[in-house]
């Protein structure tokens, strides 16, 4: 489903600014999809700017929480914390309980506190593989941030600095194989893309 410059829902084709204010309204709209929680995922490429467009649109829903899966991975698995989603947060949720999980610190490389979410009535999960197919099934609605992978992970690099090049290279390589066995892109709900200070609907 892709959403006009009205907040409506149109065709493969439709195109135009995406007011997450219309957005907001349309996922409080959605059935529950883990327990009572609407879980929305916003993917896409490392640097895409998914972490802005969550903080945005949890602002817009009145401070839905947000998970982000960078919180749950690790340097020793990038891609491997499917598990300690399901157990620590997705079953949780679905029982009508908080969720409660271990926070990896990137710079320490180890989990040095723990996260708690509440069963709120949205909650956002962002990150690389927010969409992936064993997390579908808990999603009410499924964002991609429609940036090309290059543009993003460029924007990723000149954010992070020269200091972690090798440390992007073992991620674009994992991403890539990621994408590759499970991409998130297909299934998505609604594509939009960064414009002008806004959001932008695309095909």
């Amino acid at each position: 489903m892709i959403f006009d410059a009205n907040g409506g829902a149109g065709g493969a084709e439709a195109h135009g600014a995406v007011e997450l204010p219309a957005l907001a309204r349309r996922v409080r709209a959605l059935r529950p999809s883990c327990g009572r929680v609407r879980l929305v995922g916003v993917d896409g490429h490392a640097g895409s700017g998914k972490s802005t467009l969550a903080a945005r649109l949890s602002a817009a829903l009145g401070g839905a929480p947000v998970i982000h899966l960078d919180d749950l991975a690790s340097h020793a698995t990038f891609f491997g914390w499917q598990d300690r989603l399901t157990d620590d947060v997705l079953r949780p949720l679905a029982a009508g309980g908080p969720a409660r999980y271990r926070v990896y610190d990137w710079e320490r490389r180890a989990f040095t506190r723990t996260a708690v979410v509440p069963p709120a009535p949205v909650v956002i999960v962002e990150g690389v593989g927010a969409g992936r197919r064993a997390l579908r099934p808990w999603l009410a609605l499924l964002v991609w941030l429609a940036v090309p992978e290059a543009t993003a992970h460029g924007q990723g690099r000149r954010r992070d600095g020269p200091a972690l090049d090798a440390f992007w290279d073992q991620w674009t390589a994992a991403e890539r194989r990621h994408f590759t066995e499970d991409p998130s892109k297909p299934f998505a709900d609604i594509l939009i893309v960064p414009r002008d200070g806004g959001y932008r609907a695309c095909a």
